[in-house]
């Protein structure tokens, strides 16, 4: 680690959580404070952090839930201890800043999205270059940024609910950026708009700006489910046989080639972004869904 360059501000903020019903009517609203923190990157550009508490939870998903599949299974109890995720999907700007950083170990090109906007997710990012982003900030600030297991990344989306989503049994478009329509090919509908009971939706077909459905979790997270898929640090493992119960990454065995992915996108229909829905992508891809956030290991 370098030396640190600059400390965290704290502040506060009223942030508004929404409970939906089955039918994705919104049926509790809470607007509490929440304290997060500021990482400046440059005299224009910060990162912000949410702090997640630590805690127990069970990872995966009943067979109950629609969309179950084996790669969820089986359900087990993760204990994690104190960690920090940023807010929001790592955006354009802040991507552009991290990219002047001094190289680590493979070059980043410095305007890789397919849709372009400064306050927009970074999309079209390897597994390798979201890995060289955190080992740039970390050298720059001395604080140790990597992605997020996949563990952290669930406990964090969930954040205490044991729901398909953190909004409830449901989810709309009016919460999240995700293909609300029934996709046909050939006759058969290979994609579903709608969870559950409830309601098909918009399909905006491009990213919007991290945050602005302007909902977040009880932990101060915003996007979560749907907008652009995120990488995680594990290595694909086709179930969670094995899995660590203290919420570490999984860096060997499995596939080695492939990477965990999880949260959906707009890309995808609302099954893929639920809380426990995983795939796998090639380390190598670089897709317009996919981008990252960091995790900060204390």
């Amino acid at each position: 680690m370098g030396v640190v360059k600059s400390s965290f501000s704290e502040q506060t903020e009223a942030i508004e959580i929404v409970q939906v019903d089955a039918f994705g009517n919104i049926c509790d609203r809470l607007t509490p404070q929440h304290t997060y923190w500021v990482e400046p990157l440059n005299a224009k550009v910060s990162l912000l952090l949410s702090p997640i508490p630590s805690g127990t939870f069970l990872m995966g998903t009943p067979q109950t839930e629609l969309g179950w599949n084996r790669l969820q299974s089986p359900q087990h109890s993760v204990t994690l201890t104190p960690f920090a995720l940023s807010k929001y999907p790592i955006t354009q700007a802040q991507w552009r800043v991290v990219a002047t950083f001094p190289q680590v170990e493979r070059p980043l090109v410095t305007h890789p999205a397919c849709f372009e906007g400064r306050n927009r997710p970074v999309e079209q990012i390897t597994w390798w270059e979201a890995v060289e982003f955190c080992a740039r900030l970390s050298q720059h600030t001395g604080r140790n940024y990597r992605l997020p297991s996949e563990a952290e990344w669930e406990y964090a989306c969930r954040a205490g609910t044991t729901t398909p989503f953190c909004f409830g049994e449901t989810i709309t478009t009016q919460l999240a950026n995700y293909s609300g329509i029934d996709w046909d090919y050939g006759g058969k509908i290979c994609s579903y708009g709608a969870y559950g009971k409830g309601p098909q939706g918009a399909d905006l077909r491009e990213t919007t700006v991290v945050g602005h459905y302007r909902v977040a979790n009880a932990f101060g997270l915003y996007d979560m489910h749907g907008l652009v898929r995120e990488w995680c640090a594990d290595v694909w493992h086709p179930d969670y046989n094995e899995a660590p119960s203290d919420g570490q990454a999984r860096t060997t065995g499995g596939e080695e080639d492939k990477r965990v992915v999880r949260g959906g996108s707009w890309n995808k229909g609302p099954i893929h972004c639920r809380s426990g829905a995983r795939l796998k992508f090639n380390a190598q891809a670089s897709l317009y869904d996919v981008g990252f956030r960091v995790c900060l290991a204390f």
